[in-house]
């Protein structure tokens, strides 16, 4: 390859990574992708002698890396707050995130019931996340609603709720969790907390023992 047109990749590459970096709803994500963005920005600048822009580049990296490192060593605090299903609070959480709860769980209907387990995943006394399960017998909690909203899903409020919380559901008589896919998204985020497919076809479920 032409030692220019490798150049030129490089720098192409640099600007897709640092454009990505803006779409991401994380800030661990942004953060992330910005870093090598601004990584690969800093070798193409030195590459082509343009050293101011490989100076600022370079320093975005440290940027990134400081509030990087204020992120992953700051200590989160993490709470579950139990609802009932006709909190006023719930219902205008939900008319507030409707849009976006459809794009995960498409045919997600909310439709209280005496016994459903409605929690509100607190982060730093955030609600960040809201979980609803209806109680089907046999201490099996079928999930009516799992979402995190946009700019928390980094997946530690998952594994707060399902690894860390786990007898929080026990206590409760729950000894299964089951939970349709929705979507692939949504079916590959079960499988990364743990859960498992317990069926095949258009009536798949996942399902994780607590």
């Amino acid at each position: 390859m032409d030692r220019q047109l490798l150049y030129e990749v490089i720098g192409y590459v640099a600007s897709a990574l640092v454009a990505v970096s803006l779409m991401m709803s994380s800030i661990l994500r942004l953060r992330l992708i910005n870093l090598a963005g601004s990584a690969v920005f800093t070798v193409y600048g030195v590459l082509i002698h343009a050293y101011p822009v490989a100076a600022m580049n370079g320093f975005i990296v440290l940027i990134n890396i400081y509030y990087l490192y204020q992120m992953l060593r700051t200590r989160e605090y993490f709470h579950l707050l139990s609802v009932e299903p006709d909190s006023h609070y719930l219902r205008h959480f939900l008319d507030f995130y409707a849009r976006e709860i459809r794009r995960f769980i498409p045919g997600a209907r909310f439709e209280p019931a005496a016994g459903d387990l409605t929690v509100f995943v607190l982060r730093d006394m955030v609600p960040a996340g809201l979980f609803i399960g209806r109680v089907e017998g046999d201490g099996r909690l079928c999930v009516t609603l799992d979402f995190v909203i946009p700019q928390y899903r980094d997946f530690k409020i998952g594994r707060y709720l399902f690894a860390q919380e786990r007898e929080f559901f026990r206590s409760r008589g729950i000894q299964q969790i089951v939970s349709e896919p929705g979507t692939p998204q949504h079916a590959a985020y079960l499988r990364r907390m743990g859960f498992t497919p317990s069926a095949a076809g258009p009536d798949e479920r996942y399902s994780l023992t607590v």
